[in-house]
């Protein structure tokens, strides 16, 4: 059986690589390619929408899915776990499925999940975030992502220190987590995570060097994930076992507590 796609932002640079990735996936078929003056309701007759528009359209374009039913895939940046949690009753009283994907890039994903499992063991932990000029919304929805995972990580040791976060230079705080963006020409996508203690620092850096090369194996999994999914589900990490768990951290009194080469991009880790 053939899935009906409707991609909103079909037509923007992230639209594109999602529209050769449905293309050439057997049992996705496109129906409809939304631009920025398409009407919502040419959403009817898809069996999977999804979202490559803007944080500001986003939200318009979540709920007009859920309202018909239909299981929504969002590539859309913005999308915090505040801003979820608004949605995730609707979801469920609908009885549809929502996934949210911050980054399709598996290396990109990789970063992240080092970086919250270094967390509890850095008392200092800040994220440099680079993107091309053109990108709207700042911090990006992998940076708020990968704070986020930090944060739960260290639910055991407490916030990460950050001091003098009351000036504007020290950048947003997002879950305790200072994030810096850039935004200028001659960057595709770029995230710098910085863990520091006593001594040592530990830097995880992710490149997305080219995008249609970097994305489209995500874009497969979560396709396949978005097509059968009830209910919420945020990020790819929650769609594959990429294998790195937390068996212990520090606790605050020092004793651990017990917790039981993709084409297109770079991902690299530096100590000093």
């Amino acid at each position: 059986m053939t899935t009906r796609v409707a991609i909103v932002g079909g037509t923007g640079k992230l639209g594109g690589v999602i529209r050769d990735v449905v293309d050439a996936e057997p049992g996705f078929e496109i129906v409809a390619a939304l631009s920025s003056r398409s009407e919502l309701s040419e959403l009817e007759g898809a069996d999977l929408v999804v979202d490559a528009s803007t944080p500001a359209v986003s939200i318009d374009v979540v709920r007009a899915a859920i309202e018909r039913g239909i299981n929504v895939l969002v590539g859309t940046s913005g999308w915090s776990a505040e801003r979820i949690a608004l949605i995730r009753p609707l979801v469920d009283a609908a009885g549809t499925g929502a996934v949210f994907i911050p980054n399709f890039s598996l290396g990109s994903v990789l970063g992240s999940a080092l970086a919250a499992a270094a967390a509890p063991f850095f008392p200092s932990i800040e994220i440099v975030e680079a993107h091309r000029e053109t990108k709207i919304d700042s911090p990006s929805g992998t940076a708020v992502r990968t704070a986020e995972l930090i944060a739960a990580a260290r639910e055991g040791v407490g916030p990460v220190e950050s001091p003098h976060v009351d000036q504007r230079a020290r950048g947003q705080q997002v879950a305790s987590v200072p994030i810096h963006s850039l935004r200028r020409p001659g960057v595709v996508a770029r995230q710098e995570t910085i863990l520091s203690g006593a001594g040592e620092s530990l830097t995880l850096v992710h490149d997305t060097v080219e995008p249609a090369l970097a994305y489209a194996p995500g874009i497969r999994l979560a396709l396949a994930a978005a097509r059968d999914a009830a209910g919420v589900v945020v990020g790819l990490d929650s769609l594959i076992d990429i294998g790195i768990g937390r068996a212990s951290r520090p606790s605050p009194n020092g004793r651990p507590l017990d917790e039981g080469g993709v084409p297109g991009q770079v991902a690299r880790t530096t100590g000093a």
